[in-house]
């Protein structure tokens, strides 16, 4: 995988907001008007330059993939960081809709641990890359690097057929939420098997992200 700089910023937004076009928990975030599909963008843009401050951007090796990666031990107030949170309530959830945002997040980060991890915040394949492996070749990598930092894997998804998917590679639900829709909390812990040995590494059997 290739770390991704600024200058593959806009590639980066494209392959999420394509990707998360449909996703219900985008989507409860998002304000739902004309607007929308911009709105979403405003969301990746968001997202990018808060993992490209407090974390990892990573794209596949055909750069048809993207994973945004963040380090929450590492987020420190600043300036910027206020801007950004400000920009993304009047680009993307809209000022009367903060508050069902802010409560959203709440809930979800008092489930967190209080040790470092690694936490996927959004993986992303283009649609023309389903099921070619490209997604599943990213998340193998991004597994060996989380290994490298010694830190567990946390993520979120409300797609359930993605589930399945996360299975192969050890993700266990470990908390539900009722949003009006039901959110997964899954985990990969340090004490699975080596990424080495895992059974799909070297397996035919590959299937990407469904969404």
């Amino acid at each position: 995988m290739i770390e991704a700089t600024l200058k593959d910023k806009s590639l980066v937004i494209d392959i999420l907001s394509n990707s998360f076009d449909s996703n219900k928990s985008v989507n409860y975030i998002i304000k739902q008007d004309s607007q929308r599909v911009n709105r979403i963008k405003a969301l990746m843009s968001y997202s990018f330059d808060s993992c490209f401050m407090f974390g990892k951007v990573y794209l596949s090796d055909n750069r048809k993939a993207c994973a945004l990666i963040l380090f929450p031990d590492q987020k420190k107030f600043s300036l910027r960081a206020i801007w950004l949170d400000l920009s993304l309530v009047f680009k993307a959830i809209g000022i009367n809709r903060a508050g069902k945002a802010m409560s959203r997040e709440s809930q979800i980060k008092s489930n967190y641990p209080k040790q470092s991890f690694y936490y996927l915040w959004f993986l992303g394949v283009l649609d023309s890359e389903q099921h070619k492996g490209t997604g599943t070749s990213l998340l193998e990598e991004l597994i060996l690097d989380s290994q490298k930092q010694n830190r567990e894997i946390y993520l979120e998804t409300s797609t359930t057929k993605n589930i399945p998917w996360y299975s192969k590679f050890n993700f266990k639900i470990y908390k539900e939420i009722d949003f009006g829709y039901k959110l997964y909390m899954l985990k990969r812990d340090i004490t699975h098997l080596p990424y080495e040995s895992l059974p799909y590494r070297y397996g035919t059997n590959h299937t990407d992200l469904p969404d």
